[in-house]
């Protein structure tokens, strides 16, 4: 795995998470959402990640400026998961987890523009 890449903060090992991280758009601006479900929400998480074509081929990014790239991290209790899509191909079950990821409830705020390029 990429050092460099986002992981979910400080998740002990084995605790389910997921992670999204929108990059782009025309300021830039990084925007981070995750979710650490109870167990009881477990069952529905994992077949959220479960629906997702983790292992199909990488799609092709459409060209273009101030397009939005979404980073995709799942972590399990087995394995940790990683996808990178263009804006373009977030549908069907992509399109899913990340909803269910941005409408969940959490402590705090996801925004992180200290992280916007150029800053």
């Amino acid at each position: 795995m990429d050092p460099q890449a986002p992981r979910p903060d400080d998740a002990p090992a084995g605790a389910l998470a997921v992670l999204v991280v929108r990059t782009g758009g025309i300021a830039g601006i990084r925007r981070r959402w995750r979710v650490d479900p109870g167990p009881d929400e477990e069952r529905r998480w994992l077949e959220l990640i479960e629906s997702c074509p983790w292992d199909d081929p990488e799609p092709e990014s459409p060209l273009g400026a101030d397009r939005f790239t979404w980073l995709i991290q799942a972590t399990t209790l087995h394995d940790e998961r990683r996808r990178e899509l263009p804006e373009s191909a977030l549908v069907g079950a992509w399109r899913d987890l990340v909803d269910a990821v941005r409408e969940a409830p959490r402590d705090e705020p996801r925004a992180d523009a200290s992280q916007a390029e150029g800053q």
